[in-house]
């Protein structure tokens, strides 16, 4: 019986190590594979309809003058890092300037502008819907 709780607390634990808190995902780090620092994680973005988180929101500090812009990354293309210390987005940093973006004050503000945004996010980002 013991050995059952053991089992089950253990089977709950690394399930526990696949789901994270949105409070401990906003304001973690982005970096592209070489290490260079792209920003911090401002906000989620979930489909009401089906719970998926499906963008993170990154400021890119004041990398490149981007320091009002905001990006929505698709979550699929971002990578918990096995230290759980950051996220990986494989990009060049260079090439974030031509991200598709929005200003901070200015979020997409209804789902026409978002579904544009997403189209313009899969050509960027090499995602097939």
């Amino acid at each position: 019986s013991s050995d059952l709780l053991v089992e089950r607390t253990q089977e709950s634990n690394k399930s526990m190590q696949q789901v994270s808190r949105a409070s401990k995902i906003i304001g973690t780090s982005v970096k592209n594979p070489n290490g260079e620092n792209l920003g911090d994680i401002k906000e989620l973005v979930l489909d009401p309809e089906s719970g998926q988180v499906v963008y993170a929101v990154i400021s890119f500090g004041g990398v490149l003058g981007l320091g009002n812009k905001f990006f929505a990354v698709p979550w699929k293309v971002l990578h918990w890092t096995r230290d759980k210390e950051h996220y990986v987005l494989n990009v060049d940093k260079t090439l974030l300037k031509d991200a598709p973006g929005f200003d901070k004050k200015h979020w997409p503000d209804c789902s026409n502008k978002w579904d544009q945004l997403s189209e313009e996010l899969n050509q960027f980002y090499g995602i097939t819907p």
